[in-house]
């Protein structure tokens, strides 16, 4: 007795500080950011983002050009228009565009697509930019575990061309958008005596500019896990997921100047400042843009809601395959079990773990006789030992139309 009473208090103290570590690492764990950034790790996250800020580097270009050597024409006629679609492009990557940007606003303006090497020239740039859409949908797929999509490879570009449009449109409308908000609000300061010069208007004006661009990047994340990616997603999920994933994009757009500073400050890097910056950036939206996936993905297997397009048919048939494939593990763990017993029952038990061994041995190969016939007939089999099985067979036969 002595030993155990002084063994009592020495376990009481070791499994005190240990047993409070489980239950803090088990709780940290279990939190729905630390499960986040875990299914984005075992999904190849980062994998993911780097091949698609590698593409996005070559799609914003073509991009860009393609829809300014379309309208062109159109926007050189309206320059307050065309200065607030650069300011919100600006907006989405920090210097893209400006006289110490990326992009000379002379040299886009100018562009054209006249003649058959500006065509030739036009369906490369298309490709390319079809092609990184296509590689952010497959990322996105990934995220959530699925296949690739199976779309014919026509109707996928068809698909991915339209967005591209209604996406080049919206920023066209949301540059009206900004240009009629920021007129209406110098009209409202000016009844008020401020001048469009004042702290108060440049605040304003700012986060108006911030407020459309969350809008547009909530609506275009949505679109690309929705519509582009073929994720089936909750409405409620969808919105939040889209939401998060847009506030993380504006914080990363507001300090994009200070990211970005420490590549063209190295005089190492200095020669390729530019790329790198980019890459930089691009590599930062994209992760930011799976984690949000990664957000809705986690929060959908936490409610069993598959992310596929089935009909009611294929998730009745894929349930019953589930609870078949739980009854089935089960009859294994019975036969499991019972054989150890026979092998650790005393001499005047061998008889009954012999029963029990056999009656498992039975049930199993029940199960897989059953399973035979529904694969053959396409017809969910009753499981058998629940006592209801022609009920069950009869349930089974109305939905197959038997």
């Amino acid at each position: 007795m002595a030993s155990v009473d002084e063994r009592k208090p020495k376990d009481n103290q070791t499994d005190g500080p240990i047993g409070f570590a489980k239950r803090a690492i088990a709780w940290v764990m279990g939190l729905r950011p630390v499960r986040v950034f875990q299914h984005f790790g075992v999904s190849n996250g980062a994998i993911l983002a780097g091949g698609m800020s590698y593409q996005a580097i070559f799609a914003v270009f073509a991009a860009i050009w393609v829809g300014f050597s379309i309208a062109g024409l159109w926007l050189t006629s309206n320059p307050a228009l065309t200065a607030s679609l650069f300011d919100i492009l600006n907006q989405s990557i920090p210097g893209l565009i400006g006289d110490e940007g990326v992009i000379d606003p002379d040299d886009l303006l100018s562009a054209g697509v006249f003649g058959w090497t500006g065509a030739i020239a036009l369906i490369g740039l298309l490709a390319t930019a079809l092609g990184w859409l296509s590689t952010t949908a497959q990322a996105v797929r990934t995220i959530f575990r699925m296949p690739q999509d199976s779309t014919f490879f026509v109707l996928a570009k068809l698909r991915e061309l339209g967005l591209g449009v209604l996406f080049g449109l919206a920023l066209v409308v949301s540059a009206l958008v900004s240009l009629a908000s920021t007129e209406a609000l110098g009209a409202l300061f000016n009844l008020f005596g401020q001048d469009d010069e004042s702290v108060g208007f440049t605040i304003t004006a700012r986060i108006v500019g911030l407020l459309i661009v969350l809008l547009i990047d909530t609506v275009t994340l949505a679109t690309l896990f929705r519509v582009l990616s073929r994720v089936r997603i909750p409405r409620r999920r969808l919105i939040v997921g889209a939401l998060l994933g847009a506030v993380a994009l504006g914080i990363l757009k507001i300090l994009g100047s200070l990211l970005l500073g420490g590549a063209g400050n190295n005089p190492l890097l200095a020669t390729f400042a530019v790329i790198i910056g980019l890459l930089i950036w691009f590599n930062l939206m994209s992760t930011v843009t799976l984690l949000a996936a990664s957000w809705i993905a986690v929060g959908m297997n936490d409610a069993g809601i598959s992310p596929r397009s089935l009909s009611t048919e294929q998730v009745e048939a894929e349930q019953e395959a589930r609870e078949a494939a739980a009854v089935r593990l089960a009859a294994e763990v019975e036969l499991r079990d019972a054989e150890a017993a026979r092998t650790d029952a005393p001499w005047y038990g061998r008889l009954a773990a012999g029963r029990r061994v056999r009656a498992a041995k039975h049930r199993l190969d029940e199960l897989g006789r059953r399973d035979s016939l529904a694969d053959q007939s396409d017809v969910p089999a009753a499981l058998p030992g629940n006592g209801d099985g022609a009920t069950d067979a009869g349930r089974a036969g109305t939905r197959a139309g038997v």
